[in-house]
């Protein structure tokens, strides 16, 4: 299996918007306003995602998606599928693991952490738990998610499936969609929408800075709302 990437950089009033400028400049609720732009409501899922590992900063990537399912019986092949997702890696990709927010074990940690960071991964959203969450922060590899559980997912969970379209609060991630997490929540920008939505949030970010440096100057919020059409 594998995922079709579209190109991540982006064109904005003559300007070449990548992934790293995106991580510097851009937050998931910037994303979630221009997705408002677009009418699309509801793709931030409303799960108590926690940046386990590291401490700021905007994830962003590319979605590599993988499903998961609780299990009670001898797994024939452990780890199978949840190891071929991560060699298909790309660079910028970010793995979501859609696990229905089941905390029966620590589906993922450091050793996986390890191998996807290799294959150039930009980090992981679990909906769920994980475990090594120390040996994680000391790699510097950026990893949200619902919790944490010590147990072995061996037998207790596995991936059924990858490379698929899954869904987490019933919002829908498609492979290689842009997908977002920082301390706000996550967000899920399809690639159907990626462009108007990037240079929209790209737009708005510049105008807030403006907002913020004549509100700052001693101008009211009301002048500056009417002056500059952003909040």
């Amino acid at each position: 299996m594998s995922t079709t990437h579209l190109n991540s950089d982006h064109r904005f009033a003559g300007l070449t918007i990548t992934l790293a400028m995106m991580r510097q400049s851009l937050s998931v609720p910037l994303l979630c306003d221009a997705l408002d732009g677009v009418g699309l409501f509801h793709q931030a899922p409303r799960v108590p995602l926690l940046p386990l590992t590291t401490d700021s900063g905007l994830l962003i990537g590319r979605a590599k998606t993988t499903l998961w399912a609780d299990m009670a019986h001898e797994d024939p092949q452990p780890y199978a599928l949840e190891l071929a997702a991560i060699d298909s890696c790309q660079v910028d990709d970010v793995i979501v693991c859609a696990a229905s927010g089941s905390m029966r074990s620590g589906i993922w940690g450091e050793l996986l952490s390890t191998a996807a960071r290799n294959r150039g991964c930009a980090g992981v959203i679990v909906d769920g738990a994980v475990r090594d969450v120390d040996k994680m922060r000391a790699m510097n590899f950026t990893v949200f998610a619902l919790g944490t559980n010590p147990y072995d997912s061996r037998n207790r969970q596995r991936v059924i499936d990858y490379d698929v379209t899954i869904e987490i609060d019933g919002v829908r991630i498609a492979p290689g969609d842009i997908i977002a997490a920082d301390r706000d929540g996550m967000v899920v920008v399809p690639q159907s929408v990626e462009q108007v939505v990037i240079a929209a949030a790209w737009a708005k970010v510049h105008a807030e800075n403006q907002v913020r440096d004549a509100v700052a100057g001693g101008m009211s919020a009301t002048e500056a709302f009417a002056t500059f059409g952003v909040l």
